[in-house]
């Protein structure tokens, strides 16, 4: 059966869609068959990535390893029962679909707050928060004092991956390994660096979640999306001599797939 991964944050501009690509990739490169959800069914940016690697891919007629995305399948209205939503049916046979020929579902949530997304964290068996290192993201988690030091309480993210995981041990299921990834972390030593470091540690311990190092702000991540590709593949596509950022962004990532010890996933790259 596919581990699912489900990345998530109620928030825009983390980099969900940049961290789902480069996960979902870095799987398929290492040998798993992956399969993707996009759950942002307007903006549907890591769908985008996806079909932009697709069309460089074809037109220069290379062959790199890759996630495939599907579609939510339609649901005839008519089949469902009363009080039921269409788009619990529409994700639960997606997700029925692709688990038995995969090794891991990856699904991408929008940047904000929907059924899709709600359901879709309950299916997690691993769920990946990109989280930028400021404070006006930090407040989706936990609201915090003036002086950023004392947690007054969870915020609306963190109570809905709270009921996620109350519905996953009411069905039986294992609990959900939650970790935050801090993204566009800042190379100084910062005061609000500091301060998030606390707190974010403070917030671990008392909602339950692991903390991971995520992507630092670099202009490479902009610039591969139009290609669709990702900074595992750029030695594939002729670039012989990576420079100092791109070297430093291939360790982040690699640091973050070890962090999140996925079954079965022993990192070579």
């Amino acid at each position: 059966m596919a581990h699912i991964i489900v990345v998530g944050n109620e928030k825009g501009g983390a980099g969900k869609s940049t961290v789902s690509m480069h996960v979902a990739t870095a799987l398929a490169r290492m040998g798993h068959k992956v399969s993707a959800l996009d759950l942002d069914l307007r903006q549907r940016t890591f769908g985008r990535y996806v079909e932009n690697r697709q069309g460089f891919l074809k037109s220069a007629e290379l062959t790199l390893p890759s996630p495939e995305v599907h579609e939510l399948p339609e649901i005839d209205p008519g089949t469902l029962q009363p009080g039921e939503n269409i788009y619990d049916h529409r994700l639960s046979a997606a997700v029925a679909s692709l688990e038995p020929d995969n090794d891991f579902i990856l699904i991408d949530c929008p940047g904000s707050h929907t059924r899709l997304s709600q359901v879709a964290h309950s299916l997690a068996d691993t769920l990946i928060t990109p989280l930028n290192d400021s404070f006006v993201d930090f407040d989706l988690l936990a609201r915090i004092d003036a002086t950023g030091d004392k947690i007054l309480g969870p915020s609306v993210y963190s109570e809905m991956v709270w009921n996620a995981r109350q519905l996953r041990a009411q069905a039986g299921l294992q609990p959900i390994d939650w970790i935050v990834v801090r993204n566009r972390m800042g190379a100084q030593r910062m005061v609000n660096k500091e301060k998030m470091e606390r707190a974010i540690k403070m917030l671990a311990k008392r909602i339950g979640f692991r903390v991971a190092p995520g992507f630092s702000e670099r202009v490479v991540f902009r610039e591969l999306f139009p290609r669709g590709l990702t900074l595992l593949d750029l030695k594939d596509i002729g670039v012989k001599q990576l420079n100092i950022s791109n070297v430093a962004a291939r360790q982040e990532l690699r640091d973050l797939i070890k962090s999140l010890n996925l079954p079965g996933v022993t990192v070579d790259f």
